[in-house]
């Protein structure tokens, strides 16, 4: 008969150790867990990147629901335990269900601490732990606009970035002069708080928080030197409090956390503890990878298996904040036993201080360039010896190339490459020959490498070639269109047409997307393929569109937004540019810049501001910031240059007003130029336009961005009507074999040259694509007059309400 085995809490730490118990010995107990949040096991470390805007809820589920019911695991969720029994073995919650054990885990993880100042218990005031926690911040994020995060450490910025980039003005408030003080040495701090600053992050430094004001809301921070900061969130990061009350009730030994030996037992028999509501020789841990090694000694002790048990871990630290590199271990400032080697560049932003005793190094601090941390952290838990290493190099063995395939050649098994769940390159080489595995995706699956921060992605992907050699194939590891399922996109828009389905919802359910909801990729791709296909009856999703597109302005490093009104051509009226400065002078605009697309672009425009200022300016957008045609870029041809050859600025207006609105999978840029002299660059256009003495010459895939790419020639044709016949059935051409995000450049490379020249050459093919975009372009313009109708309304209503 197997033994019970009962775990109190469905959080990062317990779950890796029954996963490590499972892959021990699947057989040896009945598994029972109980988490008092109503979700299956989640990462917790990811929870910046959705506030951030890089992950959605569902992404960062790491044992979805099935996973417990394919090991037979009886899960209880939204159940909290309220007693142990530890004389009879019996716990108990508060849904009056009562649970014998053989063993007991205790992983009850930590809360976050919530300064005890007048007020903290206000609508607004909040900590960062959950996922209600996340859901109520970007909530909040809607509709409100300023917040305050509490704390300067690396999860309070995580979350004062997530804020930013959810639209809302941030300050952080920090009790100590310098940030991530436990982290950082002051060098590396104000590196830090200056590329935050930048971002549009605001600092208020040595500051003690003594009241949250408001009356139901917060309204306001007082502050113990009497100065206040207006906001409408709170949110607290001033550290962690272990979960230990149930634990101390039934009579454990507690301190801080939950007194354990160093094989994770408590004060009684067959009752453990791990995560962060335990105590292990005086120390609490909070990051995720001594966490996983302590469900890892529990699993060897659980199982019958000889181990020396948990000797205490060495931290590392990485900041999850896009355009700041930073990696910190061990000892950060020098003292009498110690040497330092630094490097710092500021002018290339880059810091870089590695800590010497004894000829082993004992502390590393690294930012702006934090690509030696796995292995200079692999050199400080082993006790390295150095006398080997050159110092100039930061460690580096004197005329070592920077060779992918010699580095991982080089690297030894043991090393960490994974630091949030302790993978090393070994267990990766092993899983990649002893499991078959080919592609990224199987080996995060197989092993947990990259499953958490994924920030050691590109290693992962380096051993994964290192060890395949020749048979590893790049273009395997592209997989499904999204974490959701392993159908391309041709795929999936296929069974949409077979199966006529209607709707996004339905799409995920016929087709088996393992989540329902739909992740941050799958969404606003599946909104598009749907209203490609159906345009006349589907109607859009705008919650599935990007904040940009939901927002109508391209959100900036600061928060603020662009906004970018349409001028055909680039051409305007007085009446346009005197609105454009009224507009811009009442809104406090702190820049109006004439854009790259010959247009006037306003900067900094605040999210409150957006939708009173489009009013005012009566003007349709520019679309600079959607997935269809942004601009035609064009010069003012026969109409004023000597050089001209045709009215390359008409062409241009009638291009931009007959295709504009309608979405394409990426944006489009085009281009007409009057002359071969190509004063409007339309040969890195999507779609360009050289007119010359006997017509137009037409181009395609262009791109001037990161890539390069010289668009491809397509046709000379003689007439302007010709001219817009090709690019319409371009771009729906475009619209209906392209992949969501993928751009022209890209889908002509795809799909290639040769097969999208002998398409729209081909005249009932061209027809037929043109019949369809006008189609679609038909409900595009209905929608837009229905909008413009209702807004009519609204100012009519406005008038007579007045």
């Amino acid at each position: 008969m197997k033994k019970q085995l009962v775990m109190i809490g469905n959080g990062m730490a317990g779950v890796r150790c029954i996963e490590e118990i499972l892959k021990r010995n699947p057989d040896q107990f009945e598994i029972t867990i109980i988490g008092d949040e109503p979700h299956p096991n989640y990462n917790r470390i990811m929870l910046s990147n959705v506030l951030q805007g890089k992950a959605a809820m569902d992404e960062i589920t790491i044992n979805d629901w099935n996973w417990y019911k394919e090991y037979g695991i009886t899960l209880y969720t939204g159940e909290k335990v309220t007693e142990i029994r530890k004389d009879e073995k019996v716990i108990a919650t508060d849904n009056r269900r009562t649970l014998p054990y053989d063993e007991l885990i205790i992983a009850t993880g930590s809360s976050a601490f919530i300064l005890p100042v007048p007020g903290s218990d206000l609508e607004g005031v909040i900590g960062f732990r959950t996922i209600e926690d996340t859901e109520k911040m970007m909530d909040i994020a809607g509709t409100k606009s300023k917040a305050v995060v509490i704390g300067g450490g690396l999860l309070g910025l995580e979350a004062a970035r997530g804020l930013i980039d959810q639209g809302m003005e941030v300050h952080v408030v920090h009790l100590l002069p310098s940030l991530m003080e436990q982290q950082l040495d002051q060098p590396a701090a104000r590196m830090l708080k200056k590329d935050l600053e930048k971002q549009g992050m605001k600092f208020l430094m040595e500051k003690q928080t003594t009241e949250i004001y408001g009356n139901e809301n917060v309204e306001g921070i007082k502050f113990s030197d009497g100065s206040t900061i207006e906001c409408d969130l709170v949110v607290m990061t001033v550290g962690i409090r272990p979960n230990t009350s149930l634990a101390k009730d039934a009579g454990f030994d507690v301190n801080r956390g939950i007194i354990t030996d160093d094989y994770m037992r408590t004060s009684f028999t067959s009752v453990y503890a791990i995560g962060e509501c335990a105590e292990h020789r005086g120390e609490t841990y909070g990051l995720v990878a001594p966490l996983y090694e302590q469900g890892a000694v529990l699993a060897d002790l659980l199982t019958g298996k000889t181990t020396e048990g948990y000797q205490g871990s060495v931290l590392s630290t990485q900041l999850k904040v896009a355009g700041c590199d930073l990696f910190s271990a061990g000892q950060i400032h020098e003292d009498d036993s110690t040497d330092a080697i630094v490097v710092h560049d500021s002018v290339a932003g880059v810091y870089k201080k590695v800590l010497i005793s004894d000829n082993k190094v004992t502390g590393i601090v690294l930012y702006g360039d934090a690509s030696d941390g796995n292995r200079l952290f692999s050199m400080l838990k082993k006790g390295t010896d150095i006398t080997e290493f050159t110092t100039a190099s930061i460690l580096q063995k004197a005329g070592e190339q920077e060779d992918p395939n010699q580095l991982i050649a080089e690297m030894p098994a043991e090393e960490t490459v994974c630091g949030c769940n302790g993978v090393t390159k070994g267990t990766i080489v092993r899983s990649v020959l002893e499991d078959g595995l080919k592609t990224y995706d199987e080996v995060k699956t197989c092993t947990k490498a990259g499953a958490s921060c994924g920030k050691c992605k590109p290693m992962v992907e380096a051993i994964l070639s290192y060890t395949l050699g020749d048979s590893f194939d790049a273009a395997a590891q592209k997989t499904g269109m999204c974490g959701c399922t392993e159908l391309s996109r041709d795929d999936v828009v296929e069974q949409i047409k077979e199966k006529g389905m209607q709707s996004p919802m339905e799409v995920r359910f016929v087709l088996g997307f393992s989540s329902p909801e739909g992740c941050s990729k799958c969404r606003p791709a599946l909104n598009y393929y749907m209203r490609m296909l159906h345009p006349e009856t589907y109607e859009d999703d705008k919650a599935s569109r990007f904040v940009n597109e939901r927002m109508e302005g391209n959100i900036q490093k600061d928060a603020t937004f662009s906004v970018i009104p349409r001028m055909y051509g680039g051409t305007t009226t007085a009446d346009e540019l005197i609105r454009i400065g009224e507009v811009a002078k009442k809104y406090e605009v702190p820049l109006v810049k004439i854009t790259g697309a010959s247009r006037i672009g306003l900067y900094g425009v605040k999210k409150e501001d957006l939708p009173h200022l489009w009013q005012e300016l009566e003007m349709r957008s520019g679309y600079a910031y959607s997935k269809s045609l942004r601009n035609v870029k064009s010069c003012v041809g026969s109409r004023f240059c000597r050089f001209g050859t045709k009215d390359s600025l008409g062409l241009g207006i009638t291009l931009e007003k007959e295709l504009e609105m309608i979405d394409t999978p990426h944006k489009m840029k085009m281009g007409v130029t009057g002359c071969p002299r190509n004063c409007a660059e339309v040969l890195t256009k999507d779609f360009g336009v050289v007119c010359v003495e006997n017509g137009y010459q037409l181009y395609f895939g262009g791109n001037g961005g990161t890539e390069v790419r010289e668009g491809d020639f397509l046709a000379i044709v003689a007439t302007e009507e010709e001219v817009l016949a090709n690019a319409k059935a371009y771009m729906q051409f475009y619209r209906e074999t392209g992949v969501y995000g993928e751009r022209t450049a890209a889908w002509t490379e795809r799909l290639g040259s040769e097969l999208i020249k002998e398409v729209l050459l081909d005249n009932a093919q061209r027809t037929e694509f043109i019949k369809r975009f006008e189609q679609a372009r038909k409900t595009y313009r209905e929608a837009w007059g229905a909008m413009l109708q209702h807004t009519e309304q609204k100012k009519m209503y406005e008038v007579i309400r007045k």
